[in-house]
């Protein structure tokens, strides 16, 4: 059982199987799309287009503790780990995002915090059938309905969602659901074919990637580093927002006796993120810090773990405060090339 419809009619029944374990599903929020937990009795819709916040929120949460202690050393307390989750309406580059993520919390030491949550966590994505005004994701090795990373993904048809398992815990999902799905017919597969060839002609976006990681070091001093970085606010909407930026900082916080280590989402477009404490900066302007952003994910990360640290979701550019466009940073660095 690895392809069956779900007709439209049972969508509040299928949500309502998947809600013995926490569902988080896009919802509507003071500042747009955010993956959220979804309360019960609540039928979400997937009727949007790609969510503002990414769903690594509920992998790689913006803050979370660490561990718990008292400041004279009696006790130490982690936090336990093991409710399962599902998300529900990933779409397939955020999916491929937290492949790409699961490379650096698994290298040359575990994250403990980040693969357990990933080890609870059910993907069940959703294939774009109408991609972003900038979305780019055919450039950088995925598309429109990719599987990578998910666990079950879901197609629309129309009256009926398509819903293919990849993997076992996709399988198990659709064993909950049975009663509620029907065989997928032959004619299927071909519908299901010429909506993915539509989706990927509507990417009007693209650029070619092939020899930026290997060229970008010799860009190191060329002008064009001060020049698409001179409108920058050093905000770090481009990192916070990107589903394949992972930075983070630690901090121990103490009230009275009782403290927690805690981790937060930080950013390298933030001035303090390389200040030491001698008061040098080696990346002191806006300058050194674009070009660490874009060295990082199309050419640091590639020689590391053989993979671009970018989906072409298209967040950084749809919600960057001064329109500044990664799409044309990187045909300027074709062309530099």
């Amino acid at each position: 059982m690895s392809a069956m419809l779900l007709n439209k009619e049972k969508w509040p029944d299928f949500v309502g199987r998947l809600t013995g374990k926490k569902l988080w599903a896009p919802q509507a929020g003071g500042d747009g799309m955010r993956f959220a937990p979804v309360a019960e009795g609540e039928v979400p819709a997937l009727d949007y287009g790609n969510t503002r916040v990414p769903p690594k929120q509920a992998v790689f949460p913006q803050t979370e503790t660490l561990f718990r202690f008292q400041v004279d050393g009696e006790k130490v307390e982690e936090p336990k780990l093991e409710e399962e989750a599902v998300l529900l309406g990933v779409r397939p580059c955020d999916a491929r995002a937290m492949v790409i993520v699961d490379k650096l919390f698994s290298w040359d030491e575990d994250d403990p915090y980040y693969l357990k949550r990933r080890e609870l966590v059910t993907l069940v994505g959703l294939a774009c059938t109408e991609p972003g005004l900038n979305c780019f994701c055919t450039s950088v090795g995925g598309g429109p309905a990719s599987t990578e990373g998910l666990d079950l993904v879901m197609i629309d048809l129309g009256e009926n969602y398509l819903l293919e398992a990849i993997t076992e815990k996709g399988q198990a999902l659709l064993a909950e659901t049975e009663d509620l799905l029907e065989e997928a017919k032959d004619d299927v597969a071909e519908q299901k074919e010429k909506i993915i060839n539509e989706s990927e002609q509507k990417i009007k976006r693209s650029v070619n990637t092939e020899d930026i990681p290997g060229g970008l070091p010799g860009l190191w001093e060329d002008p064009l580093w001060q020049r698409v970085s001179a409108s920058c606010l050093g905000c770090g909407t481009c990192t916070f927002l990107c589903p394949t930026c992972h930075c983070f900082d630690i901090q121990d916080e103490t009230e009275g006796f009782d403290s927690r280590r805690c981790r937060s989402w930080d950013s390298c477009m933030f001035a303090e993120y390389t200040l030491h404490t001698s008061g040098h900066n080696p990346r002191p302007s806006r300058r050194e810090r674009t070009r660490n952003r874009i060295n990082h994910k199309y050419n640091y990360y590639v020689d590391k773990f053989d993979v671009i640290a970018c989906v072409g979701c298209g967040r950084c550019i749809n919600l960057c405060p001064v329109n500044i466009d990664i799409v044309d940073i990187l045909k300027q660095v074709e062309e530099a090339l």
